[in-house]
């Protein structure tokens, strides 16, 4: 070897070694170069080198998912990431004599409108436009097995594979004060005398409707995600079942809810405000099981306010703007704050149980914040509201990276669960315990049905047996502790009782993956879900990955509670259908599709055994919709009652019509506006709309009489704020006319009240 450099001569080697060090320096630099002041056609920074870009697909999903937060204050703040479009469209449907679902108390029955119901879609793709996912929350009691698959067809007759069951999550809000008459299993048919096509029809219209807005709106723009913990809105309602989880485990959490709401915010490009997508666990069930006005309750309070806000000048329900308030693991949930109280002696029935000692469980009810249910809902809704305003106000945190779906069909009556290297265990076959019938504290059942029954009652077994037949031996050792009441698995007439086969489903949209679970998860259920499922993209190099629950989405299987909670059979437990092992299943399949999305395998996930669709004839328990009678002398929309002359602020004006059945406006298929508060511009000699029948401040009042007569009572709840002014009332109906043995028409008509002025406070 030379001493020194110089005085030896560089081989060719060294050479072409020289040459290639000199190249790579010089590339590096017009790389760092371009890194920094340039972007490439899609309007990203070119951050990869061609050397990362050689990669395994594997390696640049990795990549990208542990870079899918990035502060708002980076560089790359003002660059759009994903397409993305937002709609919102009605889908109320019938408001009257259909069957309420959420409480199964087949008295409570639509008797007309507080709030309007809305589908609210979100569709987000990356720029290429790709890969798109798409996720829904309307303001339904849960999305059935029939409703999607409706839903699913219809757009594919409209945009081919376009939205697909693989990267369209449907998601009901959870309201019970919605109609039903959207299902094909037996159990569901029989809570909503039956299957009710207006009902069907204007659920999956409206759901479409929102997505073709959402499609035909899709523009250049950016996702931020926040969170924040929402106090004084719920309580959990079956603290004694939460109480059996392991005290190891329930020390790490501060409370026996869910108090985080998470929220992910969409931007247009050119800063203009779309809307946004939030969850947070609580139950819509401030309104109670004696209402019979159609509304979305306290999640759909939110909404409006939020909406209202952001769509300045707008009627409720226009505007472009979508605030969407999704439900998550609420199963244990209750906003009614004030706790169970025995309505019939004010004692505390906060008791394993929930019995009161005169009355028994049906004097036991939780009640909520307010005076009354209406102001119930307000308050809570203001809450839920008010803290979402805040994090959408503060939402800095960027989302970014890849869109991602996976979707599967199981058969839920019989999954092997590995719960460790040496014990297997399985699901059971669908199965309701004697504690379902006793309700919650938020809508007691019946008879003498009381929560906690970890034995049978000998009374209602035979009954059962006489009637239903006996479960087998199978489905009771396989649901023990369970005293088994309704073997719904083995119950096949006149259709299955109980779905077997279920969609289990995961959305990643960068560094968020939100888990559609098909069902109630309680609390800790959706702890142990949410952990389980971040530590499986963790493991796979998908690190930091937020994990967020979306509740009762494509198919409603009721409950699901941890193998602790179960033991004490409570409402929740006896409505875990799949038996005590049920979570245990739906860690391990969620696992799976975790897996498969952060290793870039999702075409590799068998799809599963499709879900049966039944032939069901529209068959129904409602009271036949006869044809509509007005009073001697009087016609459709004639004033019965008059308004006052003279009205102050936070006063009701009132003013009851000539009606006719609302369902004739639900059969005629269209849109339909029953009510308008309209105000006199003078200036002009016009009338303006102020007020709809989706304002939070209007009721309308159906009440049935005899002989196809009706009447229709329509309160304005003065809300503060309104202009002093001259004002007035109109209806807007249909009534239903025979004019054959075999042939009725549906005639619209209207009504208008005497004009009244506003003084102010």
């Amino acid at each position: 070897m030379c001493r020194k450099r110089s005085q030896c001569s560089f081989s060719r080697l060294e050479v072409i070694l020289i040459i290639c060090l000199t190249l790579m320096i010089a590339v590096t630099v017009v790389l760092l170069v371009l890194h920094f002041l340039n972007k490439d056609s899609n309007g990203k920074l070119s951050s990869f080198s061609p050397a990362i870009a050689s990669c395994s697909k594997q390696i640049k999903q990795t990549e990208i998912f542990s870079h899918g937060v990035i502060s708002a204050s980076s560089d790359l703040k003002s660059i759009a990431n994903y397409l993305l479009g937002v709609g919102r469209a009605d889908c109320t449907g019938p408001v009257a004599e259909v069957p309420l679902m959420g409480y199964a108390n087949m008295e409570q029955v639509g008797g007309g409108l507080l709030t309007r119901l809305y589908s609210r879609a979100f569709i987000m793709a990356d720029l290429e436009d790709s890969r798109r996912v798409v996720f829904v929350s309307a303001d339904i009691g849960m999305v059935s097995q029939k409703l999607r698959l409706e839903v699913l067809k219809k757009l594919k007759s409209k945009y081919g594979d376009l939205y697909r069951q693989d990267n369209l999550i449907l998601s009901g809000t959870h309201t019970h004060s919605g109609p039903g008459g959207y299902f094909q299993y037996t159990l569901f048919w029989i809570a909503s005398k039956g299957l009710i096509r207006p009902s069907l029809n204007a659920i999956v219209n409206g759901i479409v409707k929102s997505i073709d807005i959402a499609h035909q709106n899709m523009k250049k723009g950016k996702l931020f995600i926040n969170r924040g913990t929402v106090e004084n809105s719920q309580i959990n309602r079956s603290p004694f079942s939460y109480l059996k989880n392991p005290a190891s485990e329930r020390s790490r959490y501060s409370s026996n809810t869910d108090k985080e709401m998470v929220m992910l915010k969409m931007v247009g490009e050119n800063g203009q405000e779309l809307g946004f997508i939030s969850w947070f666990a609580v139950h819509p069930v401030s309104m109670n099981n004696t209402n019979h006005l159609v509304n979305s309750d306290n999640v759909g309070y939110a909404s409006y306010l939020f909406e209202r806000e952001k769509n300045k000048g707008m009627l409720p329900g226009e505007g472009s703007f979508v605030a969407a308030f999704a439900s998550s693991n609420l199963g244990d949930v209750s906003p009614n704050t004030k706790g169970p109280f025995c309505i019939n002696t004010g004692d505390s029935c906060d008791n394993p149980q929930s019995t009161c000692p005169i009355g028994g469980a049906t004097m036991c009810v939780a009640m909520g914040p307010g005076n009354d249910m209406f102001d119930s809902t307000r308050i809570i809704g203001q809450n839920i509201y008010s803290k979402a305003r805040e994090l959408y106000d503060k939402a800095s945190q960027e989302v970014t990276g890849p869109l991602s779906s996976a979707h599967q069909w199981v058969n839920m009556s019989d999954v092997l669960v590995e719960l460790n290297a040496t014990h297997t265990v399985k699901t059971c076959k669908p199965a309701l315990g004697h504690s379902f019938a006793a309700g919650t504290i938020d809508g007691v059942g019946a008879f003498n049905f009381t929560q906690g029954s970890v034995e049978g009652d000998p009374f209602w077994d035979e009954i059962r047996d006489q009637l239903l037949g006996e479960p087998s031996n199978e489905t009771k050792a396989c649901h023990k502790p369970k005293p088994v009441l309704f073997s719904t698995g083995e119950m096949t007439w006149p259709h299955p009782w109980h779905p077997d086969i279920v969609d289990v489903q995961i959305a990643a949209i960068g560094s968020l993956a939100i888990v559609a679970v098909p069902g109630e998860f309680t609390t800790m259920s959706g702890r142990r879900l949410r952990e389980a499922v971040k530590r499986e993209f963790d493991s796979h190099g998908a690190s930091g990955m937020d994990v967020v629950i979306a509740g009762l989405c494509n198919i409603y299987t009721h409950y699901i509670t941890t193998y602790e909670e179960y033991q004490a059979q409570r409402y929740e437990a006896a409505s875990t259908i799949y038996g005590p092992h049920t979570l245990s299943a739906y860690i391990q399949l969620y696992r799976g599709l975790a897996r498969a999305i952060a290793t870039n395998t999702v075409q590799d996930l068998p799809p599963g055994p499709e879900p049966p669709v039944f032939d069901i004839v529209n068959v129904t328990l409602l009271p036949l919709l006869t044809a509509d009678r007005a009073p001697t002398n009087k016609t459709f929309g004639d004033v019965l009652q008059e308004a006052r002359q003279q009205y102050r602020v936070s006063e009701v004006a009132e003013v009851t019509f000539v009606g006719a059945n609302p369902r004739t406006s639900a059969e005629n298929g269209t849109e339909h506006n029953f009510l308008t508060v309209e105000r006199h511009n003078s200036t002009s000699d016009s009338w303006h709309t102020v007020q709809n029948d989706a304002s939070w401040d209007t009721r309308f009042y159906w009440t049935k009489g005899l002989f196809g007569q009706s009447n229709v009572t329509i309160e304005w709840h003065i809300p503060l704020g309104t202009e002093p002014g001259v004002y007035r009332i109109r209806y807007f109906g249909h009534y239903r006319k025979r004019v054959s043995l075999s042939h009725a028409v549906s005639i619209p008509f209207e009504g208008t009240s005497s004009v009244f002025e506003i003084t102010g406070l």
